[in-house]
């Protein structure tokens, strides 16, 4: 009997040397702005994926020239913190190596570039480098950026949970000296063999996303994550975590056997045993994951196909610990505290909403260069959330006032915000993404105008409601877990998803399949409608959907997603 053909992405990983691959040759070659297809999926790895602009891509081909390739590099930086040094080479990067002239804060707590020339990666890869960051694993079949709660008001407790999401990302990292060889010109050292502890030679059979959770906030939604801890404290003092796994977004139209998924529950875990936790769930998924099919391969699908309870017995093998009951916390709001706030070290924090992470000098908005004269002179760090926007954290109460000029100056505070667009995330879809079936960024912050227009009309601004769109389903900006969620299906064209919990506990499910802007807005308007007569006390939007049967609860999405 022969044996089960592998996806091909296994055996470029089998076949790539510990991901070296030809990125060296391709790189080398300047003739074309691409690399070969074998090296597109090892460069992930590395931290950047090639693109090309979309919206010029028919007039380049009418011209018989070869689509405009550039580069989307994303960074490592767990828990979203950098210093304002880094962050001013950040923006000198951006200025001049990227034709973007941008900065795009992401969902995953980090920054990237789009726009990048060939002949400028190595360069930019140097620079960053130089500021102490990196692009290793930002991509690829391996751990992903660790997301941290960057709540900055329980600061001692913030900064015992981001201390254990910047030991995960590092403990973790790959351990091949591909990235150095190739980017940092390091040599190659001879007679030492590559050994990959924790991913072996052919790395995970999927991406894999962690986050840590600091409650009552949910801020990550770390029940979208393939691994999430949620921190358990006593006396403000942390002393453990609830482990959650088997979450994530991803699906494909039309194909019923992929579907989103939230994370199961597994028990509560010490801190001390949060790194055996971790290499044990992440060797279940190298060793367990789906190697065949791509599309099944993430660790949602795992623990589908094996059942939950082998799943958390091997976990407890590998890890030699077994798991707790899992502790009461509180599960709350997801979205960032915008404005001032003071911190238990009497420190200020400020947090600014960028929408759709996009920093970019516009006229009369110069986000660029209100972040970069604020770096200039702060004093405390910068904080990336998990919905694009960016906090000013540990601000001394004598450098408030210069601060708050300068982000009020730059258009980076003034701006009246709706509690739902400052709940509301999109992805960058067109005309980057080469995955994109319909706009996202582009268009979102018009389309919740129309949404903010519709809670005005029905007497219902007081309520935040949860929104996300992307491009695709793919689900970057974590659509599937909005309580009005809308992802791409054609230009112009949507499926409307509804019923999500507020807090990020529950999925939602498809109300309406590939609809325009028009059919969205008058649904939405009637549903707002019945919301603002009939909701009962405290009752959230996602709730009253699933409430009055406009769509049902989605209990085990494996089951129910589709039904």
């Amino acid at each position: 009997m022969s044996e089960q053909k592998l996806a091909l992405n296994e055996y470029l990983k089998i076949d790539s040397d510990y991901l070296r691959g030809d990125i060296q040759e391709g790189l080398d070659t300047q003739v074309t702005g691409s690399f070969s297809d074998g090296d597109q999926q090892l460069i992930k790895f590395h931290g950047f994926y090639q693109q090309d602009d979309r919206d010029l891509r028919n007039e380049r081909k009418e011209q018989k020239l070869e689509p405009l390739h550039s580069f989307m590099l994303r960074a490592r930086v767990p828990g979203g913190i950098c210093t304002p040094e880094q962050w001013l080479e950040v923006d000198k990067i951006s200025s001049t190596l990227t034709t973007s002239n941008s900065i795009r804060l992401t969902t995953r707590q980090t920054f990237q570039y789009h726009g990048i020339p060939k002949r400028n990666l190595k360069t930019l890869i140097q620079d960053l480098d130089r500021a102490a960051l990196d692009s290793i694993a930002a991509c690829g079949d391996v751990n992903r950026n660790v997301m941290c709660n960057p709540n900055p008001v329980e600061s001692k407790l913030h900064a015992q949970a981001y201390a254990v999401a910047k030991h995960l990302s590092d403990h973790l990292l790959p351990h091949t000296r591909a990235y150095a060889e190739i980017w940092l010109d390091e040599e190659k050292l001879l007679g030492t063999e590559t050994v990959e502890p924790v991913y072996g030679k052919t790395y995970l059979p999927r991406k894999f996303k962690m986050a840590v959770a600091v409650p009552p906030h949910n801020d990550v939604d770390v029940y979208t994550n393939d691994l999430g801890f949620i921190a358990v404290a006593e006396a403000g003092e942390l002393i453990g975590f609830n482990l959650v796994a088997g979450g994530g977004m991803g699906s494909t139209h039309g194909e019923v056997e992929t579907f989103p998924r939230l994370a199961d529950d597994l028990g509560f875990i010490k801190t001390a045993d949060v790194t055996k936790f971790a290499e044990a769930v992440m060797t279940v998924q190298r060793d367990w994951g789906n190697r065949v099919v791509r599309k099944r391969a993430r660790l949602k699908y795992t623990i589908v196909d094996h059942g939950l309870e082998a799943f958390k017995a091997e976990v407890e093998k590998r890890a030699g610990v077994k798991f707790e009951p899992k502790r009461d916390v509180i599960i709350g709001d997801r979205g960032d505290r915008y404005g001032w706030v003071e911190g238990i070290d009497n420190k200020f924090h400020l947090t600014l909403f960028i929408e759709s992470g996009r920093i970019k000098d516009l006229p009369g908005q110069t986000l660029q260069t209100g972040l970069r004269e604020i770096a200039k002179i702060h004093k405390g760090d910068f904080r990336m959330t998990s919905n694009q926007n960016m906090i000013i954290a540990g601000v001394a109460a004598q450098d408030k006032a210069n601060i708050e000029g300068l982000a009020r100056k730059h258009g980076l505070l003034g701006k009246v915000l709706s509690g739902t667009r400052g709940h509301s995330i999109a992805c960058v879809a067109l005309p980057t993404c080469p995955l994109a079936m319909a706009e996202a960024e582009r268009y979102f912050p018009e389309f919740i105008d129309h949404i903010d227009a519709l809670q005005a009309k029905h007497g219902i601004s007081e309520q935040s409601i949860v929104v996300r769109m992307t491009g695709c389903p793919n689900g970057c900006a974590r659509p599937f877990a909005a309580e009005i969620g809308l992802v791409g299906k054609a230009p112009g064209r949507y499926n409307l998803y509804l019923g999500a919990s507020f807090e990020g506990t529950r999925l939602n499910k498809m109300h309406k399949e590939n609809i325009q802007e028009a059919e969205i807005l008058a649904e939405l308007d009637t549903l707002f409608g019945r919301y603002a007569t009939e909701r009962d006390a405290g009752e959230t939007f996602g709730n009253f959907t699933v409430r009055i049967g406009v769509v049902k609860a989605v209990i085990d999405a494996a089951k129910d997603f589709h039904a």
